[in-house]
């Protein structure tokens, strides 16, 4: 059951026009329509009952037990440890270990060293002891793969923090950079803000290298304790990579020489730049890592822990904490209301409920309050453009999203708000704002335009994940999409997008997915968004995206994709059927015109069949990225919004169908 217009409880309205074929139904056709309705009915009372009093709604946001380690590393490193967060923490991180003893980025893949080093040792940190049997086996796979000198740059800076890494054979990061202007490659906004925010306190603590009392020894963590850092084969000096390993022994010998008054100066300004963005909630952009870098660079700095800088941030890393019921206590990397509460608006009024709906109006309420009017990192690249934008966290006014604010403004036009003046002004400034994003490129990326620079993905020191933030085609669909609502089809900067995405189309018929995994989720962002931008469901790119998604449509019925997509070919488009899947490749199919296929049939059935009796979906799988393989995502509530919007599509029919499109110069 749901609300009708009044806000009472009772039958779904159908809206005006259904996108349902009269011909050729069959009885089975009715049955899959008649059980889809349920479930849409199921889904949206179980949505509506997890909206906060204040209107949002937010998913535990879970990603890998680094996020636990290197809390507590921080804690021991800032002489702070409890014992009771160290075995909450523990309790997590042991459940999360595999039968090999290794512990993996993602659910059902692979065990990762670097993960698994952090694991041990926030495990050490918890009180257990290197000879127990599950501890054992985890330093054993360890030293098979190479030990601690085999694993990644941040995994080491953390273990020198200790004196269990020498700082010498880390790459060197100096805060001289914070000198170099925009021009410049390598400057600070050459890299991703995600990895800006991470970098500049880091040059902090790689030219103070500090190193705490180790409470502990992991000589069983190296191949050979006596020589924890074997010698490697340099890179060929004419390739860019020998180039940097070259140019990163420099930036070692001038550690040694480096003018104590330029670094002094060097350091201090990396402190304001730190400072300057601290959100009012304390923390550094929205995400976990930079919040713990940034208050270990301050207390280097001299900044003690009772200082409001300090205090505040330390405060905001424990609103991260998610207290479970057996004890346990997982960290989230970031949290994402946000975009949670888009996303469940347009779920639930595109499964029916009634655009003036209290709870519609609520969010939109909400969102209209979470509207970034101020300029922040972006202006860096686009000063003359005007604010206006959403973030994909509670506070992070200095990092509005591109894809955010495309999908609050298609959240806002579903709802009937009673101040309309107050809505079109805040849609006015986010579509101005998104156009004034868009890379010379034709494209959008995440957070910042034309962040496209190749040189910060080669410097040794980024290994941990992507590091730039270049256009993709899910955020490109989602402003597309949102242009075309918006009657903007016409627009040169939609015609760019579309251009631009129709050439990253994959022979196969799939679109790469960014933040989302992967082909399933770039397809499903992106072939909505053409056919609301006017190209005919008849056009080669929509019909090879349809012939490819329904190429790999599992047996089930259902849609899966396994984060190895990411590393090998022979998985794009295959792994186990889950909710949020399925939904995207049924609403790429939708929208092309496939309401009545025995593909979409068969999705709408396999989502009906697979939920569960309080209107919930169970997703054990990462369908979410941070970054390509690296940084893998579970979003606990796109299991909800998106079966959701699939099934309100299949059963009422494509929203803003009777919109005009094509509007030229809109």
């Amino acid at each position: 059951m749901t609300a009708t217009t009044d806000g009472s409880t009772g039958a779904v309205s159908p809206r005006a026009a259904s996108a349902s074929n009269p011909t050729d139904t069959t009885i089975a056709a009715d049955d899959v329509l008649a059980a889809a309705r349920r479930a849409a009915e199921r889904s949206v009372e179980h949505l509506l009952g997890r909206q906060d009093e204040q209107g949002w709604w937010k998913g535990d946001l879970a990603t890998n037990v680094t996020m636990d380690a290197e809390d507590l590393l921080l804690r021991q490193f800032l002489g702070i440890q409890e014992q009771a967060t160290a075995s909450a923490a523990g309790r997590f991180i042991r459940g999360e270990q595999r039968g090999d003893g290794t512990w993996a980025t993602f659910h059902g893949g692979p065990g990762e060293l670097s993960t698994t080093i952090e694991a041990y040792v926030a495990l050490r940190l918890a009180g257990d002891r290197p000879d127990e049997p599950h501890m054992a086996r985890a330093s054993g796979w360890i030293r098979e793969q190479g030990g601690i000198a085999a694993s990644r740059v941040f995994t080491r800076i953390w273990l020198a923090l200790f004196g269990w890494w020498k700082w010498d054979d880390l790459p060197e990061l100096p805060p001289e950079l914070m000198f170099f202007p925009k021009w410049v490659p390598l400057n600070i906004y050459d890299f991703g803000c995600w990895a800006r925010q991470t970098i500049v306190p880091l040059t902090i603590v790689s030219a103070k290298r500090p190193v705490r009392p180790a409470p502990f020894a992991l000589d069983e963590l190296h191949t050979d304790p006596r020589h924890p850092n074997p010698p490697r084969p340099a890179a060929p000096a004419a390739s860019w990579d020998g180039v940097f390993q070259r140019l990163d022994k420099a930036l070692h010998a001038y550690h040694r020489i480096a003018p104590r008054k330029l670094r002094r100066t060097a350091m201090n300004a990396a402190a304001r730049w730190i400072i300057e963005r601290q959100e009012n909630d304390g923390c550094w952009g929205g995400i976990q890592p930079p919040a713990v870098y940034s208050v270990i660079a301050l207390h280097l700095l001299g900044y003690d822990l009772d200082h409001p800088v300090m205090r505040a941030g330390l405060a905001s890393l424990d609103r991260f904490a998610v207290w479970r019921e057996d004890g346990a206590r997982m960290i989230e990397a970031c949290q994402s209301p946000v975009w949670d509460t888009c996303l469940a608006t347009i779920a639930l009024a595109d499964a029916g409920v009634s655009p003036d709906h209290p709870a519609l109006v609520k969010a939109a309420d909400w969102m209209l309050g979470e509207e970034i009017v101020r300029p922040g990192d972006w202006s860096v690249r686009r000063p003359r453009l005007n604010p206006g934008g959403w973030a994909f966290e509670f506070h992070n006014d200095n990092y509005p999203d591109i894809d955010d604010t495309a999908e609050v403004v298609l959240a806002l036009r579903r709802v009937r708000h009673p101040d309309k003046a107050r809505i079109e002004s805040a849609i006015r400034r986010g579509v101005r704002w998104n156009l004034g994003m868009q890379s010379r490129n034709g494209a959008w990326g995440a957070f910042d335009a034309d962040n496209t620079s190749a040189f910060p993905n080669r410097l040794p020191f980024c290994d941990f994940g992507e590091v730039i933030d270049p256009p993709s085609a899910d955020v490109t669909g989602h402003v597309v999409e949102m242009l075309a609502v918006e009657g903007r089809s016409g627009h040169p900067a939609t015609r760019r997008g579309i251009e631009w995405l129709l050439a990253e189309q994959d022979a196969s018929g799939g679109w790469f997915g960014r933040w989302g995994v992967n082909y399933v989720y770039g397809t499903g962002s992106v072939v909505p968004a053409l056919v609301a931008a006017g190209l005919p469901v008849t056009h080669p790119a929509i019909r090879r995206a349809v012939g490819w998604l329904e190429s790999v449509q599992n047996d089930d019925g259902g849609w899966g994709e396994d984060l190895r997509s990411y590393q090998e070919d022979k998985w794009i488009g295959h792994g186990a059927s889950t909710a949020s899947q399925t939904a995207w490749a049924l609403l790429a199919l939708l929208a092309a015109g496939r309401r009545d296929s025995k593909a979409v049939q068969r999705g709408v059935s396999w989502l009906s069949e697979t939920q569960q009796a309080d209107g919930s979906w169970d997703e054990p799988y990462f369908t979410g990225t941070g970054f390509p393989w690296d940084f893998s995502i579970n979003y606990h509530l796109y299991r909800q919004v998106f079966p959701l919007t699939a099934l309100g599509r299949y059963v009422y029919g494509e929203p803003f169908a009777d919109r005009t499109v094509t509007r030229k110069g809109a």
